[in-house]
Formats: C-alpha cells, structure tokens, sequence
C-alpha cells in the first residue's frame, strides 16, 4: 500500500489540518501518517489557541515516520517557526523525501496568523524550493510576493514569478473569486487553467488542507503533477457539492461523500 505524511497542525473540530489530511488520504484508498507540528483550539467560527510543538519532540516524530513506514509522499501544512522549520527541512534533506507537496499555511480562514512572521523568509528560503508544487491561495500569493493579484494576466504573472523564485510546480487556487473557482496550475513551461465553477457553499473549512493532501496521494499512486491536480480538483469539488453542514460558522467538507 502507498503511504502519505502529512506534516501540519492538528485542529480539534475536525475540519482541517492533520484531521482532514488522514481523511482525506483514507477516502482516497493510501495509508495516512501524521507529524504533528501544534495543536490548536478551533472550530468553525475560528481559532482561538495555538500550542507549537518543540522542535526536538517534532524531529522524533520525524525520524520515527523516516526510519520505519517511510512515505511515498509528504505534504506540509501548518509550521510556526523557524524552529521546526530548521528541523522538517533537515530531515527532507536527510532522507530525501519524495513527492514534497507545500501548503503554504500562513493565516486562517478567520485571520488568525499561524506562523511567526519573522520566519516567512526562512520558510521561503528554505522550504519552498523543496517542494515539487506548492499551492498557494490568493491570499497566500500575494503575501509571498508582496504584490496584488486581481485580474487572470496577473495570475499567469504570478505564478511565473514563483517559478523563477522557488522552482516546482505550482497551483494557485482560485477559491476567493467570487466569480469562479479556476485554478491555474504552471510547471515552468505550460500554464493550464483547471475551470471549475463558484460553488454557493460557504462550508469551505479545510479545503487547502484537504487539496494538498489529494494531490501528495495523486503524487504517491504514480501519477504526474497535472493528473495529481486534476484529481484532487475533482475530489474536492465533490467534497464541496454535498452540501454537508456542521457548526454555526464557516463548516467543513464533507471528506466522506464517496462512502
């Protein structure tokens, strides 16, 4: 059996992080491993804690995955610091990790800043160039180079400037147009757009977690990025579609709707 790592924070209602990643790789038929970088207090109206992970108890987590059940592909969510970034970039390196996915987790849904921002360079510096494709937001976009990103030319101009800056594919999603929900995938060479339109369900709690993991199985079962993205796309949409409605805020997916 194929195995993924998934290496974010753990969010107690369910909907995201390390929660979402294991269901998320369960319902897409791989063994799931977790390294958990923080616990945090949350639901779906927000975040209301965060209690890092040390780095040293992160790196035994690390080499404990590393040295036994060593996964066919590892996706990054939530890291705090610089810390445990020193330490996940270490240990990549170390065991020359396969099939990297980032998810460029910065801020959350609600606002809440979940890496300390003095280790936003490091992170870029260090991290990014690991990954063989990343998956920023809009948001997380414009945060990374500093710019707005507004228009589909600024987009295409987006994602051939992280290309040149951090190497890997990358996929921006197109969640936060009120319009549509294109993505926009770019390997260095080609830019395909993944069309898909603006579904009217504001449960949309963990859905950078849940495409990132998608992609790292796509990544780990042997398929090539473009397909890993196409499948995760669709997975989520139909995650979305089902109309699934927990808590009295901002809800997650329905992970399970093909059982």
């Amino acid at each position: 059996m194929k195995t993924v790592l998934t290496i974010a924070g753990s969010d107690c209602s369910g909907g995201a992080g390390i929660q979402a990643d294991l269901k998320t790789i369960t319902v897409l038929g791989l063994y799931g491993e977790s390294v958990i970088t923080a616990l945090t207090a949350q639901n779906t109206m927000g975040v209301a804690d965060i209690l890092p992970i040390s780095p040293d108890f992160l790196e035994k987590q690390l080499a404990c995955i590393f040295t036994d059940i060593l996964p066919d592909a590892v996706k990054l969510g939530m890291i705090t610091g610089i810390g445990q970034m020193r330490v996940i970039r270490d240990c990549l390196v170390k065991y020359r990790a396969e099939h990297v996915v980032i998810d460029p987790v910065m801020v959350s849904t609600s606002g809440r800043h979940l890496m300390e921002p003095e280790a936003l360079n490091f992170y870029t510096e260090e991290l990014l160039p690991l990954a063989e494709i990343y998956t920023p937001n809009l948001p997380e976009a414009e945060l990374l180079l500093k710019r707005t990103i507004k228009t589909r030319e600024e987009r295409v101009a987006a994602v051939r400037e992280f290309a040149v800056q951090y190497k890997g594919v990358v996929y921006l999603k197109g969640g936060h147009d009120a319009l549509s929900a294109d993505d926009l995938l770019y390997d260095g060479e080609r830019v395909v757009w993944l069309p898909a339109p603006h579904i009217p369900n504001s449960n949309t709690h963990g859905t950078g977690c849940t495409l990132s993991s998608a992609i790292a199985c796509g990544l780990a079962g042997g398929l090539n990025c473009e397909d890993s993205a196409r499948m995760a796309k669709e997975y989520i949409t139909g995650a979305i579609l089902d109309g699934m409605n927990l808590g009295r805020g901002n809800g997650p997916l329905n992970h399970m709707y093909r059982i």
